[in-house]
């Protein structure tokens, strides 16, 4: 696909697939929060493809997407009808609970745009302290992933109320924050965050986190029966 609009330069072409990262038209007329072609480009990467860009200022930009080959269907000893794609894991099962505390929409939507590729998740989301542990309280997610500067309740505070509550006590609460330094991720870990994931998102790392944690409550499944 080609434009013919303004062109990249090769600095704004590095940052092009960063979450929430306009390259400079955050003021602009067009409307956007820049994270739609990084879920595209997730999207090409889950159909093992790759998507590439060439750019030149005041020209315009050339996207390109590239897919594997589908092996063919037939052969000479006649046609095959093609192979039903693999079910993932506890395909059966319900979707497993994921509660987001998060004040931030933006950040909201990305993390709601990448479920919507899981069928095994299922999001809930609360915009305060507060509300995230009450949802907590009476939905039973399986995951929470936690902001820390919240309005209300830091995380750190909502995280220390589900700990002191033996009906919340044993979920795992993912911290999701831009608090990055080396400091802060000890400091998270020690206090019992199950895992320290920083912002911006990493669509990879932050599926891993939710796989990771999803076995280890599986394996304590299995060992408390």
């Amino acid at each position: 696909m080609q434009d013919t609009g303004m062109g990249l330069r090769p600095e704004q072409l590095a940052s092009l697939f960063q979450p929430f990262n306009r390259l400079g038209q955050e003021a602009g007329a067009q409307e956007g929060t820049g994270i739609g072609l990084v879920v595209t480009r997730r999207l090409v990467e889950l159909m093992k493809g790759s998507i590439d860009v060439s750019s030149s200022p005041g020209v315009g930009s050339v996207f390109s997407i590239e897919l594997g080959i589908a092996a063919p269907q037939g052969s000479a000893a006649g046609p095959h009808l093609p192979a039903p794609p693999a079910a993932p894991a506890h395909a059966d099962a319900a979707p497993h609970l994921l509660l987001y505390v998060e004040d931030n929409p933006a950040n909201l939507r990305l993390v709601e745009e990448i479920v919507r590729f899981r069928s095994d998740l299922r999001l809930l989301a609360a915009a305060d302290g507060p509300r995230g542990l009450a949802l907590a309280r009476t939905q039973h997610p399986e995951i929470i992933l936690m902001d820390l500067n919240l309005p209300g309740m830091s995380g750190a505070e909502v995280l220390a109320e589900l700990r002191r509550d033996p009906a919340t006590h044993d979920i795992p609460v993912i911290a999701l924050t831009a608090s990055a330094m080396a400091s802060d991720i000890e400091r998270g870990l020690a206090a019992g965050f199950f895992r320290y994931l920083t912002k911006p998102i990493d669509i990879d790392k932050f599926n891993e986190a939710i796989d990771g944690t999803l076995a280890h409550l599986r394996t304590a499944k299995g060992v408390a029966t």
